[in-house]
C-alpha cells in the first residue's frame, strides 16, 4: 500500500467512517495484480486502488459490502483466473488471487464530556478496555495529553466541538460527566438528534430527574431523554473515579457485547434502591 493511500484511509477512519482493507495476499500464475496490491471499499460501493480489476475485483467488491452489511469482521477469498474453458461471470488470466478482506473503522469508540476526577478515571479504563477514546471539557488545563494520556482532547466551547473533530455515529458510546449540571444538561441538549450506539448521564437520581425536568421545560424530547442510560454505568455501589470509572466501562462493554442490561441493573439493584427508568422497563 502506497502512502498517500494510507493516508486517504486514515482521514476516512477518523471521520467515523468503515470500509474494508481488500489485500492481495496470495498469486500463483498469470494475475492482474501482485502480493500486497491493496483496495479500499467503502460502504457505498466506492473503492479505492484496485486487486485487479474485472470480475474479481467485481467479487471481491461484493464479498465487502457483505462484511459490513453482517459480518464477519475478517474474511478469506480466493478465486482461480481460469484460461480455458471460461464460463460467464469468470475472469481468464489463468492464475488464483487469494485476498484477505478486514473490516475497519468498527471500533468501538468513546466520547467523555468532561475531563474531571472521574472523566479522566472513566477514559484511562475505556482506553485499556479498547475503546478509541476522545475527551472533552472547556477547560484546556483539564483537557490536555499531560493530564489525559490515553487518547485524545479537545478543549474548547461546546458549540464547537464538530469544528474540532468530534463526530458521533453509529459506533459511538457518550458519556456526560461534567464540571456541573447545567453544563451536563448543555451537552445532552447538544446532541439531540446525534446518531450513538449509547449516552450515559452521570449523577444522583435528585440530580437526573432536575435535569430532565430543565429540558423538557426547554423543548427537549421526552423519548430522548429516555434513551439515556441514567444513572450511568452498573449499580455496584461505587464510591472513587477509578470505581465508578469500573462501572461506566463495565455498562459500556455489556452494551457493546449486547449483554442483557435489564436484567443485570435489576440483579445489582435488588438490594441497593438503583434506579430502573424507562429504557429498562
Amino acid at each position: 500500500m502506497n502512502r498517500m493511500m494510507m493516508d486517504l484511509i486514515r482521514e476516512e477512519l477518523e471521520t467515523g467512517a468503515a470500509g474494508v482493507l481488500c489485500t492481495v495476499v496470495e498469486e500463483a500464475g498469470s494475475t492482474p495484480r501482485s502480493l500486497g496490491a491493496c483496495m479500499w471499499v467503502r460502504p457505498d460501493g466506492g473503492i479505492l486502488g484496485t486487486v485487479g480489476g474485472g470480475v474479481l475485483e467485481y467479487h471481491v467488491i461484493q464479498e465487502a459490502l457483505d462484511m459490513l452489511a453482517k459480518g464477519p469482521e475478517y474474511r478469506h477469498f480466493r478465486e482461480a483466473l481460469h484460461c480455458n474453458g471460461v464460463a460467464e461471470g469468470e475472469a481468464a488470466c489463468g492464475g488464483e488471487l487469494a485476498v484477505f478482506l478486514e473490516v475497519m473503522g468498527r471500533e468501538r469508540e468513546l466520547v467523555v464530556f468532561g475531563a474531571g476526577h472521574v472523566g479522566k478515571a472513566v477514559a484511562h479504563i475505556a482506553a485499556a478496555a479498547g475503546f478509541r477514546v476522545t475527551v472533552w471539557d472547556e477547560r484546556e488545563e483539564f483537557a490536555n495529553p499531560e493530564n489525559i494520556p490515553w487518547g485524545r482532547t479537545v478543549a474548547c466551547p461546546l458549540d464547537r466541538i464538530a469544528e474540532e473533530g468530534i463526530r458521533f455515529h453509529d459506533r459511538t458510546f457518550v458519556v456526560v460527566a461534567t464540571r456541573g449540571h447545567a453544563l451536563d444538561a448543555a451537552v445532552v441538549k447538544a446532541l439531540e438528534g446525534t446518531v450513538t450506539a449509547y449516552k450515559g448521564l452521570i449523577g444522583s437520581r435528585k440530580k437526573i430527574d432536575v435535569v430532565r425536568c430543565n429540558l423538557i421545560r426547554e423543548g427537549v424530547a421526552a423519548a430522548y431523554l429516555d434513551g439515556i442510560f441514567q444513572p450511568v454505568g452498573l449499580p455496584i455501589r461505587a464510591e472513587t473515579p477509578e470505581e465508578i470509572g469500573v462501572s461506566v466501562v463495565a455498562e459500556l462493554i455489556a452494551v457493546s457485547r449486547r449483554g442483557d442490561l435489564k436484567n443485570l441493573r435489576r440483579a445489582l439493584s435488588e438490594d441497593g434502591g438503583f434506579p430502573i427508568y424507562p429504557r429498562f422497563e
